[in-house]
């Protein structure tokens, strides 16, 4: 009979509440690696919707989620755009939806209010490991999106989206860091990289 067995000791009892092991919060500056912000799609799963699903079961699953932005995929799971909490939280694209193809509200899907691929703004992976945060930043001065595509080519295979970076990620990491020029001013979440360069460069949002 196994010995570990015979010796098994009981199950600790808490006597007191105890604490709950949180990872320890990155430690970044703008001399930091922007390689270090990046949304890593070898270590974390994409979220992603297929293109004929209601954009309020897309807004449900965002929420849930605690995220912005879904991939949207075609039956051949090919990524055929993106949709963000601004398309479903808007009415724009899906009020001309609505009216171009005289539908209600409910049958208005992702692939209709999508930002096409073919409109899809990245960066290579190997440009980004090049720069450090406060560079990249910096070098989307005019980049008026909140999500940054990161794509990747191996040889021989096909062109791939690695990974994604948020304005808000770089903002919540850098903390006060960011706003080192403004010491008194309150910095507003960021809505787009345009708004975290306002900060670096030390103007107001």
């Amino acid at each position: 009979m196994n010995t570990l067995l015979n010796n098994r000791k009981p199950l600790v009892q808490f006597g007191a509440t105890p604490l709950l092991t949180t990872p320890a919060p990155k430690q970044l500056t703008p001399d930091s690696p922007a390689i270090s912000v990046l949304t890593d799609f070898t270590q974390v799963m994409p979220q992603s919707i297929a293109g004929d699903t209601p954009i309020d079961d897309a807004h449900l699953k965002m929420r849930h989620g605690g995220i912005r932005l879904l991939f949207v995929m075609d039956k051949q799971a090919h990524c055929v755009g993106v949709l963000t909490a601004k398309e479903v939280i808007g009415t724009r694209r899906i009020n001309l939806a609505m009216q171009q193809r005289n539908l209600e509200r409910s049958e208005v899907t992702a692939a209709m209010i999508m930002t096409p691929w073919e409109k899809l703004s990245a960066m290579p992976l190997e440009q980004l490991a090049s720069l450090t945060i406060e560079d990249l930043v910096l070098s989307m001065e005019s980049f008026t999106e909140q999500h940054l595509l990161i794509t990747e080519r191996k040889p021989n295979q096909e062109l791939s989206v690695r990974g994604i970076i948020s304005a808000t990620d770089i903002q919540a990491v850098m903390g006060s860091r960011i706003p080192a020029k403004l010491p008194t001013t309150v910095v507003p979440m960021a809505r787009s990289f345009a708004d975290i360069c306002q900060v670096i460069t030390g103007h107001d949002l």
